[in-house]
């Protein structure tokens, strides 16, 4: 990795930093704090590690095997966060092969969160913190629960069922139009729902929304985790993954 690759990847990554702390700041929510997650899927170790260098320690990853196989690579107190979609048979692996899995944001089945729970259950000693993945936009080719009802269920069940996860909160992704804003809102009433259903404050749920193109957007609405990735690292290089 170049000197100056390194040195665009800080810049980018300090310019994000600071307009999610302006966004923070400016939110009628005033959350306490909003996490940048660094989404680093295709990128090399050595971009995730000129990030490090610079205080960053939440990344995200979207391929099983691409986080198995960088997660040794960086160090132990990296927080990886699973953003892909589960496959329930490769969850296992998951769990077993990335001891420093922070959270995986994309629960969106019974059958993934059982197979989670299994794995965890298994492999760690603390509970495995997990979001509930709500398709806010209707988007067939997106997953997550599609209803209210559905999404409380299942929370209902990881909450129940599944003592080896911790529901940590909920997570979307917004249709990338002019109703953006409606569906991160969708995911504000469903984590209200969810949490008079468990009985829990809403403010101990977080909420998982926002990219690159509308992560100032999201925090605006709520946001608590904001995942941005080609806007710190570049695009992306598909090929190589």
């Amino acid at each position: 990795m170049t000197t100056t690759a390194s040195s665009t990847i800080v810049r980018n990554l300090q310019h994000v930093r600071a307009k999610v702390a302006q966004a923070a700041a400016a939110s009628a929510w005033k959350q306490s704090q909003c996490t940048l997650v660094a989404v680093s899927k295709t990128k090399p170790v050595e971009d995730l590690r000129a990030a490090y260098e610079h205080e960053q320690r939440h990344f995200g990853e979207n391929y099983i095997q691409e986080l198995i196989e960088k997660a040794p690579q960086l160090p132990a107190d990296v927080q990886w966060h699973f953003i892909g979609h589960v496959q329930s048979n490769k969850a296992k692996a998951l769990v077993r092969d990335v001891p420093n899995l922070f959270m995986v944001e994309t629960v969106d089945s019974v059958k993934v969160a059982n197979a989670l729970n299994k794995a965890a259950g298994e492999f760690r000693a603390a509970q495995l913190n997990v979001l509930l993945q709500v398709n806010t936009s209707g988007e067939e080719q997106k997953s997550g629960a599609t209803s209210l009802a559905a999404s409380v269920e299942l929370a209902q069940h990881i909450a129940r069922s599944c003592e080896h996860l911790r529901l940590a909160g909920l997570m979307t992704i917004g249709r990338y139009d002019d109703t953006t804003a409606a569906c991160f809102e969708r995911l504000v009433a469903t984590r209200t729902a969810v949490a008079d259903a468990l009985g829990t404050p809403e403010t101990e749920l977080e909420l998982s929304m926002g990219m690159s193109g509308d992560f100032e957007l999201a925090i605006a609405c709520g946001s608590t985790f904001v995942r941005v990735g080609s806007t710190i690292f570049g695009d992306r290089n598909y090929s190589s993954a």
